[in-house]
């Protein structure tokens, strides 16, 4: 059988029979491409909000964060690369929901102060077709989706998941090309989510600050300038980097991150300090 070209992102991973893609999450099975990780759960908790990092949407709720396996990008100082890094055979345990079994959990955890589900923990976008086949689900029942993405998918994608999303948080992973270059990502991609799901949804931008990558003053200068091009309300978190998975650098000093903070400021309404 001939390749066929996977169109979640600008990978655009050209893959054989039974090949996967670089996300570890999609493989050509009898000439289409799929998610494999659909309804395949490493990860189920009911976390406060904020854990998002979502500030300013529905302060002091909790909602059902739900994640799978595999991510689109290499970040050597990933959090959750157990997950996001890793393939099916990588586990051998997992959470299989559907859909529907996925809704009637968050409905019970109504009780507990749950209004919704976030999908999240690896990048919930190389499985998008159950983020969005819960999302219908979930918006029937007046509950809310809320994601976080690293927002480097296609505009296929996007126009399918952000108008089903109530709150969005995007990984702004750096404000220059090269940054990307290093992390295997795409600096357009993420500028175009992000000014599309600003037009329809609450959305709030997360920037890890990791040493000798992106903890310039001119880069988050840009950064926040282009951030109050597209709206100046929207809230950037700016976060401290510690030490993980290929990364052994110390942790972010906190008087950078103050002054990044200050720089922000200046453009924007809204910059959190996080890890501090």
């Amino acid at each position: 059988m001939s390749r066929v070209m996977c169109d979640v992102c600008f990978h655009h991973c050209s893959l054989e029979e039974n090949q996967v893609g670089i996300c570890k999450a999609r493989k050509n099975i009898n000439g289409k491409i799929l998610g494999i990780n659909y309804g395949k759960l490493t990860s189920i908790a009911l976390d406060p909000i904020e854990k998002k990092p979502l500030a300013f949407y529905r302060p002091g709720s909790k909602i059902l964060s739900v994640g799978s396996f595999g991510c689109n990008l290499a970040c050597p100082f990933c959090q959750n690369h157990e997950i996001a890094d890793a393939g099916e055979e990588n586990f051998s345990n997992l959470y299989e929901l559907s859909p529907e079994e996925l809704l009637r959990i968050a409905k019970r955890e109504v009780i507990n102060g749950n209004i919704g589900v976030a999908y999240t923990y690896n990048e919930a976008l190389v499985g998008y077709e159950y983020v969005r086949d819960c999302a219908k689900l979930l918006r029937r029942e007046h509950l809310c989706n809320v994601l976080v993405t690293n927002g480097c998918v296609s505009k296929k994608v996007s126009e399918e998941i952000i108008p089903l999303m109530d709150a969005i948080n995007i990984d702004v992973k750096g404000f220059r090309k090269e940054v990307y270059d290093v992390l295997g990502g795409e600096l357009a991609s993420v500028k175009e989510f992000v000014i599309r799901a600003a037009e329809t949804s609450h959305v709030e931008l997360t920037t890890l600050i990791v040493p000798g990558l992106n903890d310039g003053i001119l880069d988050m200068e840009e950064e926040a300038k282009w951030i109050a091009s597209v709206d100046k309300k929207i809230p950037l978190h700016i976060t401290r980097y510690f030490p993980r998975h290929k990364m052994t650098a110390p942790a972010t000093d906190i008087n950078q991150m103050r002054k990044l903070k200050k720089v922000a400021e200046t453009y924007l309404e809204y910059v959190v300090l996080g890890n501090v």
